[in-house]
């Protein structure tokens, strides 16, 4: 049994592993930026330490008592425009503290591709912080991984989405660039399995699938599980600018990070060593079974973590309240307060939003075109929320069962928005939801962003309140 720190315990991977260690037994102790996003998880053993990679003063006591630490913090996923700056801080911080505190090893998941002058920023930066976490005392053992297929991974679900919407596909040269994708929880596996195994440390392993593809082997395997025929035409001058624009069109992914991943796409990216399979008892899956386990918990709903998750959730609570403008309703219906929370936490995805859900559609669709994250995210669970979860182009920034939830929008609005819900029981069979619209505009764009479409807002939101209340019954 081990005393672990995990970082990014947040995000799409670390997620999936705290609960997996918990069951081995091990002491789990997280670092993270968002305390709350934890709580909701039910990781009750779990010690939960808040602090920020980038400031050094709010880490030390998260290191202290601590074997092992897994490294699974990446900043392009929060939408940093400099995260090769930030992933960079944030290494040299987490590698001097293991040292100060006589960590015994470090675990880091990095990224397969060459080195090379011309490396796209995203596998410099995997490839940089592997190196800074080894100049460091502490022995590394480093994870090289290309694609990772699962319900809710970010390269997967924007392949999935890509094939599962377009009959035809202009797709750039790319395509035929050979990769290594491995299943999730085959990843899950090999991070698990390397804390019993002394002798790693100090090694890189590459792991991947046993399956060498092109982007279009995987895109026609996918159509293939899922029942459909799909043409895929290569041409020249899709640019990865233009190409993250269109992926932004027709996937929940934001034309930002779409932009980082494709530039990574143009380098093959396919293990150069095998010690993996000498060390570990891992047995990779094939990409066929990978994407056939995916699909299959994407139908039954059980999608464990999505990437979406790693954004942080903000506090509105720092924002002067003398500056908020809102729109406040409030009915009262025949029902008891937890039906009514019900229907609240099962809004959004492909219910939808119970009144003018083309009117919905039409904010979605405006909000991809302008380099916003649009409605295709949808929600990891069709009724059931955590504080966290994205929903839609919300994010779930508060959450009290059967009382009280707080949405964040993260669509483009000049400004900051929330959508708050709260029930209030009157007796057994009768209840009082309040829905408030809240907006922090900034400057004069934001105030005429909430002025020019208040009368829509006024309607959408009434007949919505009115509408949560008529499916309470």
């Amino acid at each position: 049994m081990a005393t672990i720190l995990v970082i990014g315990a947040t995000g799409y991977i670390g997620g999936r592993l705290v609960p997996r260690l918990i069951t081995q037994g091990h002491i789990v102790r997280v670092l993270v930026r968002d305390p709350q996003k934890v709580r909701d998880r039910n990781w009750d053993s779990v010690e939960i330490y808040k602090g920020d990679l980038h400031k050094p003063g709010s880490l030390p006591d998260a290191f202290k008592s601590i074997d092992i630490v897994y490294y699974l913090a990446h900043a392009m996923s929060s939408g940093k425009t400099s995260f090769e700056k930030y992933d960079r801080s944030a290494a040299w911080h987490v590698m001097t503290l293991c040292q100060l505190n006589n960590v015994k090893r470090i675990i880091y998941l990095g990224g397969l591709g060459k080195r090379s002058k011309n490396q796209s920023p995203h596998l410099r930066s995997r490839h940089e912080v592997g190196d800074i976490l080894r100049a460091g005392s502490v022995p590394v053992t480093e994870f090289r991984a290309a694609v990772i297929i699962g319900s809710g991974s970010s390269s997967f679900e924007i392949i999935h989405h890509l094939v599962n919407r377009l009959p035809v596909m202009i797709c750039p040269k790319w395509i035929y660039v050979k990769t290594q994708p491995i299943a999730i929880r085959d990843v899950l596996q090999y991070l698990i399995e390397c804390i019993d195994k002394p002798t790693t440390a100090g090694r890189i392993f590459d792991i991947g699938g046993p399956d060498v593809l092109t982007y279009k082997d995987m895109m026609l395997t996918i159509a293939r599980e899922l029942g459909l025929k799909r043409y895929l035409i290569p041409v020249p001058v899709l640019t990865p600018t233009l190409s993250s624009y269109w992926v932004n069109l027709v996937t929940p992914a934001p034309a930002q990070i779409a932009r980082v991943l494709i530039e990574s796409l143009r380098h093959e990216t396919i293990c150069e060593n095998n010690y993996a399979l000498d060390e570990f008892s891992v047995k990779p899956m094939r990409f066929d079974q990978a994407v056939k386990h995916a699909l299959n918990k994407i139908n039954l709903q059980e999608i464990e973590t999505a990437w979406t998750d790693a954004s942080p959730v903000i506090l509105h609570s720092s924002v002067d309240p003398s500056h908020i403008l809102s729109n406040k309703q409030v009915v009262k219906v025949n029902a008891p307060a937890e039906k009514v929370f019900s229907v609240v936490t099962s809004l959004g995805g492909d219910r939808g939003w119970l009144y003018a859900n083309l009117l919905w559609k039409i904010r979605g669709f405006i909000d991809k075109q302008i380099g916003g994250v649009g409605l295709r995210r949808g929600r990891r669970h069709p009724t059931n929320l955590s504080t966290g979860d994205a929903l839609d182009f919300w994010r779930v920034e508060e959450y009290i069962p059967d009382k009280r939830i707080v949405l964040r929008a993260e669509m483009k609005v000049w400004g900051a928005a929330w959508l708050e819900f709260e029930t209030t029981p009157l007796n057994d069979s009768h209840s009082l939801l309040t829905q408030t619209a809240r907006y922090y505009p900034k400057g004069l764009a934001g105030l005429f962003y909430w002025y020019s479409v208040y009368p829509i807002h006024v309607f959408v939101f009434r007949g919505m309140a009115r509408a949560i209340g008529k499916f309470a019954l």
